[in-house]
């Protein structure tokens, strides 16, 4: 097999995995969202109610940035694997500052950015794995 055809496998494998790992992790952070609102954590930001589904929504739409990440890094890096971990982690500390410094409680801070890591949880290491070290 040519190179060109285990580079577009690997690719197609990775976009896979990365669909199912970003609806999993969707589906959790609405979980987590919900359970937080039911424990009486607020998710307002400004006074403005976050929906339960705002939290699925956003956290496809990024997760499928990080597969789109994975998708070229497969193609183009000499190190896939590593440096997705790499962008992915520090994009995921940059995805906090907005948490702490939004207009909300403490505890809505929180939840906020716990979601965040429950999804890069679930998404980093699903597409690490089917990346070329």
């Amino acid at each position: 097999m040519s190179t060109t055809a285990n580079t577009t496998r690997a690719i197609t494998s990775t976009i896979g995995t990365g669909v199912v790992a970003t609806a999993a992790a969707s589906a959790a952070t609405m979980a987590v969202a919900a359970a937080g609102n039911a424990a009486g954590i607020s998710l307002d930001i400004g006074g403005a109610p976050i929906p339960i589904t705002g939290f699925g929504v956003l956290t496809a739409v990024f997760s499928l940035l990080g597969v789109a990440i994975a998708a070229l890094l497969s193609r183009f890096a000499r190190h896939p694997r590593r440096a997705f971990v790499r962008t992915t982690v520090v994009l995921t500390m940059l995805s906090l500052v907005p948490d702490v410094i939004v207009d909300a409680s403490p505890a809505t801070k929180a939840l906020l950015m716990f979601t965040h890591l429950v999804a890069a949880a679930i998404v980093i290491p699903a597409v690490a794995r089917r990346l070329a070290a």
